[in-house]
């Protein structure tokens, strides 16, 4: 399975040219949408991305596409906006 990765300090985004590629093949029309709600396992995000290269990263990203096995229970961790896939633990406090 792909995910999609900020590899910076700052963030995870998405440059407008690439938002709006997403919006129009995902067939988006609610202005109010906002690129935070995709999934980051989304084929279409994918695909975006992998089309687009370093145009498809936003102002303070440098988005990475990272492989993970099929099944894995993966969460995305984060410090100051870089960003790793992790597999889910379970935790208790």
């Amino acid at each position: 399975m792909k995910v999609v990765i900020n590899r910076c300090y700052g963030g995870f985004g998405i440059s407008e040219q690439a938002e709006a590629l997403y919006k129009e093949r995902a067939g988006i029309t609610d202005p109010d949408w906002f690129y935070w709600s995709i999934e980051r396992n989304d084929p279409i995000l994918i695909q975006i991305i992998e089309e687009m290269g370093e145009a498809a990263e936003g102002g303070f990203s440098e988005l990475k596409i990272v492989d993970i096995p099929d099944g894995v229970e993966w969460e995305i961790e984060e410090y100051d906006g870089m960003e790793w896939v992790a597999e889910k633990h379970r935790t208790w406090s």
